[in-house]
Formats: C-alpha cells, structure tokens, sequence
C-alpha cells in the first residue's frame, strides 16, 4: 500500500489522523456510553436526552458545531480524499497481509460510516432543530423508529455501528505507527491486539445500546407512575 504525500498536505493529513482520535473518537465512545443508559430503562435515557437539552441552545448548538461537526467533516472530507489518491493492494495481489487488510477496510469502513452518518444526523439531530422537538430522539421515538419497516432501520443501526468501531479502533493502531509511538514490531504487533479487542469491546457497547430499545417497553418507568399516583383528599363529610 502507498499513498502520494507531498509537502503542502503533510500538516493535513497529520489532523486528519488526530481528529478520528480526538474529538470524534472520544465524542463517539461518549456517545455510545449514554446511549447504553437504554439497558438500563426509557427514564434513563431520557434522563441523559433532559440533561442535553435543558442546556441553553446556543450553547448546545455551539458545541455540537465547534466539537463535533467540524472536526468530524474535516475528517470525513479529507478522508476521501486521501482515498481518491491510495493504492490499496489487498485484494488480487501477494500482499495479503493483516496491515494491508486493515488499511483496505479501514478505507471501505469510512465510506460506510459517511452514508451512515447523513441518514443518523438527518433523523436525529437536524429533525430536532427543525422541528424544534426533541421527542424524535426519546426513547419511544427511537425505538419506534428502530422497530418500524420490519427492523430495516436497525439492521443499518447494526452495520453503522460496526463500521464506526473498526474504523476509530484500527485508527488508533494507525495513527500510534503514523505518529511513531509504536516504532517496534513488537510495539505494532501489540497495539494491533489492543485495537482489536477494542473494536470487540465497542461494538457490543453500541450493540448494547441499540438491544436496550428491543428489551423495554416505552413509557414511563413504575417509580414514575406511583410518583403521579397524588391522592386528593375529599371534602365531603
């Protein structure tokens, strides 16, 4: 595998790689954790969906475009780029090795992640702002639309998740060989471990989350509905 660098993109292609890290990787990991309050009930959930939104707006929208969407578009776009110009030599070649493989999926996992990405943000974060209603992306509109065109929409839910976690594991083993922190065979050999039982242990992180919408029932939680249950006195004698 090689890709053509050149003076001028040097410093670009430096941030492209630190971006799938930070922000967007850890933002990803935080994301997904919150998202797994789902296995814990509807109330939870929309405890973690309340918090966010009782923040001010502008400050919410603020972060979410300096934090995530930027940084993440950057990635995104020059990501393509740097595809348009790599030769991979995985497939139909002697050069089957496990780095040349994971270079080739690594590439195929971030055009994935990109069509993913527009439908989740289209359906979730956008219909929000428009809508000015967040009930969409509560726990009972996320399950409903989990559960809706027979489970079409989750099975994408599966295959996004899956592509986000290769991609953001197997960039960390990329960017520790591109920075020079693992210099050593033995240095690569064991950050390629690593980044695999990450990827395992993110996917069913996030393939938790997406189960915790399948084992509850939306609506509200028993301790809820006794909390509602006020007895009024009668005044008649």
């Amino acid at each position: 595998m090689s890709v053509a660098l050149n003076r001028e993109n040097f410093v670009l292609h430096k941030l492209h790689s630190l971006t799938g890290i930070i922000p967007v990787g850890f933002y990803m990991l935080q994301h997904l954790t919150l998202n797994s309050f789902s296995l814990a009930g509807p109330a939870y959930f929309d405890g973690v969906i309340h918090f966010f939104e009782s923040l001010p707006k502008h400050i919410l929208l603020a972060m979410e475009v300096g934090m995530i969407w930027i940084p993440l578009l950057f990635h995104s776009l020059y990501g393509f780029f740097i595809s348009t110009r790599a030769k991979p030599n995985f497939i139909g070649t002697k050069y089957g090795w496990s780095q040349n493989r994971m270079y080739w999926l690594q590439r195929v996992s971030g055009m994935v992640i990109f069509a993913f990405l527009l439908f989740h943000i289209s359906t979730t974060t956008v219909a929000k702002y428009l809508t000015n209603d967040s009930e969409a992306i509560k726990f009972a509109g996320m399950q409903k639309t989990f559960t809706s065109y027979g489970y079409a929409i989750l099975a994408i839910y599966v295959v996004g998740i899956l592509a986000s976690s290769y991609h953001l594991s197997y960039g960390l083993w990329n960017i520790c060989v591109r920075w020079g922190i693992t210099i050593s065979d033995q240095a690569q050999v064991r950050i390629q471990k690593f980044s695999f039982v990450m990827f395992v242990g993110v996917t069913l992180l996030g393939w938790g989350a997406l189960a915790g919408f399948l084992i509850h029932k939306a609506g509200p939680e028993k301790g809820e509905v006794l909390k509602t249950q006020i007895v009024i006195p009668s005044n008649r004698v």
